[in-house]
């Protein structure tokens, strides 16, 4: 066969073939290893499916503020005889903490920031039906009710501040006002009376869910107040709770003031007063028995860590307030 140009062609792209079969026949038959960066998933590394609910109860109706303690209780007379541990209204609104946040925004100054005028909080609706409430299980209840006996409520009077303290951690800090430094006659004692704040330790050992209202001062029963944009509403619908310090009551409560301007003030006839919002929470998170710490101490550290003396709003009185 002559040497053309085209058998040169063709003997060459023959090679060429044959050459690129024969690689890849060789790479197909050596094994590709692949280094593992992680180990491989299977049915015991997979971490464990969180616990189910003991129940789920759906909401049947709207339920508002003026209904919502009794059919709070309608579920722990329910569930208190079925569930492996004790049921309460605190410890199921504690395992389904949305509530407490639907309750802070019927606060009548957060619904007026988005220009609702709400005359009576007692029709606002908190739980919509087809609503999901969930009764815990018992690994849940245990750490909740755990946490519960845990918790302290730390008032420094000058601070004008309330802290919810859980296992030592604080976890909410909220504004308050305070008693008035001064003397002053009051119905309810039925003498002249220390305005100030008291001092102690103790436990809240009364709750108030539908307070009547009384004024202190001349004993005249009312239940309209005069909001701080000169509104008048129905007095709101908001537990109170009184703590026994150093063992006694003394009327001293922690309740919620329709009039926030006063907070951060020596304002009240010894009382504690919150915003509304806060009361709600302060509530669910102090049941009965729940420690209280109420002190007047001037100096405090701040969260840089610096410390900070504070103006003496009962004007150089360093003993304790517990007369």
């Amino acid at each position: 066969m002559k040497n053309t140009p085209q058998n040169n062609f063709a003997f060459w792209a023959i090679a060429l073939l044959l050459t690129a079969l024969f690689s890849c026949q060789n790479k197909a038959e050596v094994p590709v290893q692949i280094e593992a960066t992680s180990p491989p998933i299977t049915q015991d590394t997979l971490p464990p499916p969180p616990p189910l609910p003991f129940d789920t109860v759906v909401i049947p109706y709207d339920v508002t503020i003026g209904c919502l303690f009794d059919f709070l209780d309608s579920l722990v007379v329910k569930y208190d005889t079925l569930a492996p541990y004790p049921v309460s209204e605190y410890l199921m609104v504690r395992a389904n903490p949305w509530l407490i946040d639907s309750l802070e925004n019927t606060d009548y100054y957060r619904l007026k920031e988005k220009g609702v005028f709400n005359y009576d909080n007692r029709l606002l609706v908190v739980m919509h039906e087809g609503d999901t409430f969930l009764i815990p299980n018992e690994i849940k209840a245990r750490e909740l009710l755990r946490k519960m006996e845990n918790t302290v409520l730390d008032i420094n009077i000058p601070e004008f501040k309330l802290r919810i303290v859980e296992d030592g951690d604080t976890i909410y800090t909220f504004p308050v006002r305070v008693g008035q430094n001064r003397k002053r006659y009051l119905f309810a004692t039925d003498r002249v009376t220390d305005l100030r704040t008291r001092t102690g330790k103790g436990t809240i050992d009364r709750i108030s869910k539908d307070p009547f209202f009384r004024d202190p001062v001349d004993g005249r029963m009312f239940n309209i107040t005069k909001r701080d944009d000169n509104k008048k509403t129905r007095m709101p619908l908001i537990p109170w709770i009184e703590p026994k310090l150093n063992g006694r009551r003394t009327g001293q409560m922690i309740h919620p003031t329709s009039n926030p301007k006063s907070v951060g003030k020596a304002y009240s006839n010894g009382c504690i007063g919150t915003k509304e919002a806060d009361a709600w929470r302060i509530y669910y998170y102090a049941p009965l028995g729940t420690k209280v710490v109420i002190r007047y101490d001037l100096e405090v550290i701040n969260e840089q860590g610096d410390t900070l003396r504070l103006k003496d709003v009962y004007k150089n009185s360093l003993t304790r307030i517990d007369e």
